[in-house]
């Protein structure tokens, strides 16, 4: 397996662990996962603290790298059903333009990062139901397309409201803001069009880990109190994306498909 796909994983298996932890120190759920839902009754308290162990426990697996196709899968599904059955209709009503598009498309996009995991040297099962289940890994990687196209959107259509995100001590922001856009289309357009996957994936990677380093983790300085330590789910999801980029890049290869088909004895069995 190579470094790139390894390095993939761990990260993307933090992130969650990362958003599981957060979880645990919530009156609610996370709006990442289920929207308004901040404050629950007591009597449901455990709703919390269950998410928090199926993230936990999820993102430790993702990370050792054993097993974790079926689950992997599993909770790829999952994130999909939160997407199209409560973030979507949420967003919808709320509005065109409004702050839940942003949970909206990352929740889809942590979707299609799972899908694309559980495709790691994995083989097909020998269960009816799961090989079923497994036709929808492919969708995984423009699942994330979608959150890269629409994320290079809201660059363009709002330049100077994301401009004043870019920390104080970067010059010339409005520059960045676009150069940034202009990434995240271009990444989109790569995998919508099979074109350069794997360069421009990974230079896709290599960019957001310099946004986690330069922009999120200076918010998480400055701020790490800011609505109940959004700052903080920001900087996990950026490193999951980080990590999806990074497995995408690896997996859409030819030489990797080969190497799989080479050593049946490594792949991994749902």
């Amino acid at each position: 397996m190579s470094i790139y796909l390894t390095t993939g994983r761990i990260f993307f298996g933090l992130g969650i662990m990362g958003i599981g932890i957060l979880q645990l120190f919530s009156t609610g759920v996370r709006s990442i996962i289920i929207p308004e839902l901040k404050n629950i009754p007591s009597d449901l308290s455990f709703i919390v603290y269950f998410i928090a162990a199926l993230l936990i426990s999820t993102g430790l697996i993702i990370i050792i790298g054993k097993k974790f196709n079926f689950v992997s899968l599993f909770m790829g599904i999952l994130f999909l059903a939160l997407f199209l059955f409560g973030h979507l209709p949420w967003s919808l009503s709320a509005g065109s333009f409004n702050n839940y598009w942003v949970n909206t498309n990352k929740i889809l996009a942590l979707s299609g990062g799972f899908l694309a995991i559980s495709t790691i040297n994995a083989r097909k099962s020998q269960h009816k139901i799961m090989r079923l289940l497994a036709q929808i890994s492919p969708l995984g990687i423009y699942l994330y397309a979608i959150m890269l196209y629409n994320f290079a959107v809201g660059h363009f259509n709002n330049l100077e409201g994301i401009s004043n995100i870019v920390p104080k001590y970067i010059p010339f922001p409005e520059f960045w803001t676009f150069l940034g856009g202009v990434t995240l289309m271009g990444s989109a357009i790569s995998i919508f069009s099979s074109f350069k996957v794997r360069t421009i994936m990974l230079l896709l990677a290599l960019n957001l880990f310099i946004w986690l380093l330069l922009l999120h983790l200076y918010y998480n300085i400055l701020y790490p109190q800011w609505q109940d330590n959004e700052n903080f789910i920001g900087s996990l999801t950026c490193l999951c994306f980080c990590g999806t980029a990074l497995v995408i890049s690896q997996t859409t290869s030819k030489k990797n498909k080969t190497y799989i088909q080479q050593s049946p004895d490594d792949v991994q069995q749902f």
